[in-house]
């Protein structure tokens, strides 16, 4: 993509115990950003006011937290202080040096075009660029990206818990920033939000870097929580996008769909165990009765997923949050 005019890219950077990266990251950031946030979540290491000391490049912002609010607080407080600038995309990088700023343009590109709203990178978008990724992260992932597709009705992305991200400016404004996880969740809860404003994500892909950077994730901790946050969203996304915001034919196939199955289940499962209690096999006719409405139900079910998988949002909404935002302004 071409290089971007630099009024028009805002990078917003969350600091925890990044002191002897981010100083080399700050120098990496190109001409083509106008404004750098970096937001210092109550770090030990002091990574704000180090930047302070030793920074003078005049795009630098330091915002500072008193307390630890997780990654997800610290973007929010980045994409608050962009929202007041005249950046048209928001990025996110990372301070421990993962993600590589000459990347920014690219990311970037379809959203300054028009055609986007929300980017992020993937990393598995070719074989090559795993390469050196530890398989237990590929498997995490690819669990994660299932839960994420059907969570966040985003069917077309893969690597959800990538944080190389670029949003829209017009778009802070109508997301429920205050409501989204602000821990390790963020990137992945923020897709559902996205989604309820039927904004476009696009997929970048990219590299993976991995370096000697620590890390403070501890999968063991955030599993449960994970699960927890996917399936409340799953249930959110159907009952707005299907029984509030819209009620169609797909709507009926999975209310049917999941009331046969719940009742070809419960009904094989009671018959099964009758069989169990009394030695007397089920009859042919028992078992349809049973088989049946659990062969319509997954039936239905399947075409509610393919309903769903085509309702993913195909067009930029920022457009017309620009509109709106002007005459309300």
């Amino acid at each position: 993509m071409p290089m971007t005019d630099s009024s028009a890219i805002a990078v917003v950077i969350p600091c925890y115990r990044v002191r002897d990266q981010i100083l080399p990251l700050l120098a990496s950031i190109g001409p083509e950003v106008g404004w750098i946030y970096v937001v210092d979540d109550a770090c030990p290491q002091q990574s704000g006011e180090h930047v302070r000391r030793h920074c003078q490049d005049p795009r630098v912002q330091v915002i500072t937290h008193a307390q630890n609010k997780g990654v997800g607080g610290a973007v929010v407080s980045g994409y608050r202080a962009a929202q007041a600038s005249a950046a048209k995309v928001v990025v996110k990088l990372d301070g421990d040096g993962q993600m590589d700023p000459l990347d920014i343009p690219r990311v970037c590109g379809s959203l300054l075009a028009g055609h986007a709203d929300y980017a992020k990178g993937n990393r598995f978008h070719r074989i090559g660029f795993v390469r050196g990724m530890p398989w237990v992260r590929l498997l995490g992932n690819a669990v994660l990206t299932l839960l994420t597709k059907l969570s966040s009705g985003y069917w077309q992305i893969a690597d959800p818990t990538n944080g190389y991200t670029a949003l829209r400016r017009e778009l802070i404004e109508e997301l429920e920033l205050e409501r989204v996880a602000y821990r390790y969740f963020f990137e992945t809860d923020l897709l559902y939000y996205l989604n309820q404003a039927r904004a476009r994500v696009i997929d970048v892909p990219m590299r993976a870097r991995y370096q000697d950077e620590p890390s403070s994730l501890r999968p063991h901790k955030v599993a449960l929580p994970f699960l927890a946050g996917h399936a409340r969203n799953t249930l959110r996304r159907i009952a707005y996008s299907y029984f509030l915001r819209g009620f169609s034919l797909a709507s009926l196939q999975l209310l049917a769909g999941t009331l046969l199955l719940m009742l070809g289940g419960a009904f094989g499962i009671q018959q099964w165990h009758l069989s169990l209690q009394t030695g007397v096999p089920a009859t042919a006719g028992t078992v349809m009765l049973a088989a049946l409405p659990i062969i319509v139900g997954i039936q239905m079910l399947f075409s509610w997923l393919n309903f769903d998988v085509a309702n993913e949002p195909a067009h930029p909404v920022h457009p017309l949050l620009r509109q709106r935002q002007s005459a309300s302004g």
